[in-house]
């Protein structure tokens, strides 16, 4: 075996459990142990929102993609994506002031966190 099999085979098994522990987590821990590491809120904050009132969830703001530098709008899609952030299932961190979803497409939202 060479030393790039065995590191190859060393990462994939370290991947397995990596994902073994997150689905635990997600099947049995409470609401804040789910919650992954969160990036930086400036990575989101960059972006251009415009101000949206609804009636079941009130003031709220969406970024369009049209509006907004391709780079910085698809690296926060990306990581909405990869948290699968939703409105019943929001990307925050602790030290947030909003929280952020996706909903169709080429809109990013956020709505200021509630205390």
């Amino acid at each position: 075996m060479s030393e790039i099999d065995f590191l190859v085979k060393v990462r994939d098994g370290a991947t397995m459990i990596a994902d073994a522990c997150q689905e635990r987590l997600e099947k049995l821990g409470p609401k804040e142990a789910r919650q992954t590491l969160a990036v930086k809120e400036e990575t989101l904050t960059t972006l251009k929102f415009e101000d949206q009132e609804g009636a079941k969830i009130g003031s709220y703001q969406v970024a369009y993609e049209k509006n907004n530098i391709p780079e910085k709008f698809n690296t926060a899609r990306n990581i909405l994506q990869q948290s699968n952030a939703t409105i019943n299932a929001r990307y925050y961190g602790p030290e947030y002031e909003f929280t952020y979803w996706l909903y169709g497409s080429g809109k990013i939202y956020r709505q200021r966190k509630k205390a």
